[in-house]
C-alpha cells in the first residue's frame, strides 16, 4: 500500500465510509413503538448505474424529465444509499390514517403495485422510514458529504428488485465535488 492517498481516492473512500454511518444513524433512529422495519442498503459501481439507467428507462416511458435529471445525478454521485420500508406492516393502534377501519383490516388488504411503491402503507412506517432519512442525511451532511433525498432513485431500486421486502424506498446519491452537484439542477 502507498503511503499516500491521492485526494479522489480518499473523497471516494470518504464517501463509502459515510455511507456506512448513513445506515448505522438510519438503524438507530427511533421507530414508532421501537418496532425497526427500515431496510437499508449501499449501492455503487454497476449496480449504482443500473439504477440509473433504469431511471432513463422510466424517463422514456413517461415522459418525465425529472427521472433523467436524477439519473444524471446518480451517474455523477459516488454511491447511493438507499433507505426503504415494510410498509404492511402495522403497529396496531387501529388510528384509520391508511384508510381502514382497524389494523387487521389494513393487514388483510389487497397489496398493490402502485406506478412507483406498493400500498397501503401504515402511516406511522412512512413517518419512520422519514425520520431514517433525516436521521442518515444529518450525517452526511455532518461530514461534509453532497446529498439529496430522491424518491425516484427508490422507484428505480424497487423496480430492478434491490429491496424485495420494502414497500417504499427513497435514495440518496452521495457526492464530494468542487460543488454540490445536487444544489441548483435544472430541469432540461
Amino acid at each position: 500500500m502507498s503511503p499516500k492517498i491521492e485526494g479522489e481516492d480518499g473523497e471516494k473512500e470518504a464517501i463509502l465510509e459515510t455511507a456506512k454511518l448513513m445506515l448505522a444513524a438510519a438503524r438507530t433512529a427511533p421507530k414508532t413503538a421501537g418496532i425497526d422495519d427500515i431496510l437499508t442498503l449501499i449501492v455503487y459501481g454497476e449496480e449504482k448505474n443500473a439504477i440509473a439507467e433504469k431511471m432513463e428507462e422510466i424517463a422514456e416511458q413517461r415522459k418525465i424529465d425529472g427521472f433523467r435529471r436524477d439519473a444524471r445525478n446518480v451517474r455523477d454521485s459516488e454511491a447511493v444509499v438507499l433507505i426503504g420500508v415494510r410498509g404492511s406492516k402495522s403497529i396496531g393502534i387501529n388510528c384509520g390514517a391508511c384508510g381502514y377501519k382497524n389494523c387487521s383490516e389494513f393487514e388483510e388488504a389487497k397489496r398493490h403495485v402502485g406506478q412507483d411503491f406498493t400500498g397501503p402503507t401504515c402511516l406511522f412506517k412512512a413517518l419512520d422510514i422519514g425520520i431514517a432519512l433525516g436521521s442518515a442525511v444529518k450525517i452526511a451532511s455532518l461530514l461534509n458529504i453532497d446529498n439529496r433525498i430522491m424518491y425516484r432513485i427508490g422507484t428505480a431500486a424497487l423496480k430492478l428488485n434491490l429491496m424485495p421486502e420494502a414497500t417504499v424506498v427513497m435514495g440518496v446519491p452521495l457526492s464530494a465535488k468542487g460543488k454540490n452537484i445536487y444544489f441548483d439542477r435544472k430541469w432540461p
